[in-house]
């Protein structure tokens, strides 16, 4: 490995820019910011010596950071016995013990499991689990969905149809299927739940209740398409509402769950339950990729005793073997180490950090919910000027939009969350400039 890095870098990074694409970026004359030769803990090394601290927990996954040496060891363990054989026709031990173990991990009741490879998969398994339950009772024409605006539930053709219509994804409008949204909840997290803010959605549901297999909203914590934390009152009233109508509530924890924002999942901040939760990212801690989908024995049951019991869909890599390793070594760890205890201490760090922020005369607004920090700006500053705070600060930062936040590994330091903070307070102080069309915008 250290003989790639003995290579001249130049090159190498030519070689990327010409030939790689990246995630949100043109395919020339975006060069990766950076070669990274190792990853421990809280830190990215690059291959011209930099020492950066993750603090997006590399989209969002790495919660017990980087190359946790117990799931690494569990990759490694698996590896000399079977990287992988087909889920259809075989089981194996690995599967069995991560959903034992999700089955205890996951609020009771949800205990039917669908392993996907992607959060975007589990999305696309949820939505298409939603409509074979209403085919099963009889009710085909019930196959839309209603989304929030503002939300954003992955990046294949079924998840892009189910985020923010006016979002990222706009051309890509041909190939969507058309579902129904519902405004953003405006009812910020920690203010007072005000009924009202459920209008649009009591709205569009009555409107169209007879068409509805499923609403589907990440609970909480809007993730991708604006950082947005809202009032969990709107989850209670959300599943009074799809019980009357007898549709059915999908909670897309991809990015929420986990102790994310606080409790194990943001399900709980409401104390409600789905019938249909998506899960992935931490799953893993990271280290490999894999998700699930998983369903209440109602919705498991009913598509089972149905006229096509069987659900239809299966991934090459189904429960892949090595994943589930990980997996299992990543859930030994949520349940071994107090990470509410880390969650409330990272959170009480950036609200003292982040707060002041507001006067900031580029601030728009600040907001803080577990290990989640959010600056909103006004203008967003150049992508050079975001660089150059990374470089001087030796935090990485990706920001996005107006959005310069923080979701770091639970395993971060105090004082790495102040070096976190003083990177967003830098960036926040930078003179906005406007977008350049071509540019890489540090896009999510």
């Amino acid at each position: 490995m250290d003989s790639f890095f003995d290579c001249d870098l130049n090159k190498k990074q030519k070689f990327d820019s010409e030939h790689l694409w990246h995630p949100y970026a043109a395919l020339k004359n975006t060069p990766a910011r950076f070669l990274a030769k190792s990853a421990h803990g809280t830190t990215i090394e690059t291959a011209d010596g930099l020492k950066l601290i993750d603090a997006v927990s590399s989209w969002w996954c790495m919660a017990h950071g980087h190359n946790a040496p117990e799931i690494v060891e569990a990759i490694r363990r698996q590896s000399e016995r079977m990287c992988h054989v087909m889920f259809g026709g075989f089981t194996h031990e690995p599967a069995i013990e991560l959903g034992e173990k999700l089955v205890k991990f996951l609020p009771e009741g949800l205990d039917k499991i669908f392993f996907a490879d992607s959060g975007s998969i589990a999305v696309e398994c949820s939505a298409k689990m939603a409509l074979q339950y209403q085919h099963a009772l009889g009710r085909p024409e019930r196959c839309k969905l209603v989304a929030l605006k503002g939300g954003y539930h992955g990046d294949t053709a079924g998840a892009m149809a189910l985020s923010d219509p006016d979002g990222m994804h706009v051309l890509f409008r041909g190939i969507m299927p058309q579902h129904f949204f519902a405004e953003r909840p405006n009812c910020r997290f920690d203010e007072a739940w005000n009924p009202a803010d459920f209008a649009s959605m009591e709205r569009v549901v009555e409107q169209h209740k007879d068409e509805i297999a499923a609403v589907i909203c990440e609970p909480v914590f809007q993730g991708g398409n604006g950082m947005w934390l809202y009032n969990a009152g709107y989850l209670k009233a959300l599943r009074e509402l799809c019980d009357r109508y007898s549709i059915l509530l999908i909670l897309d924890e991809i990015a929420s769950g986990f102790y994310r924002t606080g409790p194990r999942f943001a399900m709980m901040h409401a104390g409600i339950k789905p019938d249909i939760v998506c899960i992935g990212k931490a799953l893993t801690g990271g280290s490999i990729t894999m998700a699930a989908c998983i369903a209440s024995g109602k919705v498991a049951d009913t598509i089972t005793s149905s006229r096509i019991p069987a659900f239809m869909h299966g991934p090459t890599y189904m429960a892949n073997p090595l994943a589930c390793a990980a997996g299992i070594a990543s859930l030994s760890l949520f349940e071994n180490r107090d990470y509410a205890g880390s969650v409330a201490r990272i959170e009480k760090r950036l609200r003292a950090n982040l707060e002041p922020l507001r006067s900031l005369e580029n601030a728009a607004d600040v907001r803080v919910l577990g290990a989640i920090g959010v600056l909103e700006l006004k203008a967003k500053p150049s992508a050079d000027d975001i660089l150059r705070v990374i470089r001087e600060t030796g935090v990485w930062l990706r920001p996005f939009c107006n959005y310069v936040y923080t979701m770091p590994p639970f395993i971060t330091s105090d004082t790495e969350i102040d070096r976190i903070c003083e990177a967003i307070k830098l960036i926040g102080e930078c003179e906005p400039a406007p977008v350049v069309e071509g540019e890489d915008e540090f896009h999510e």
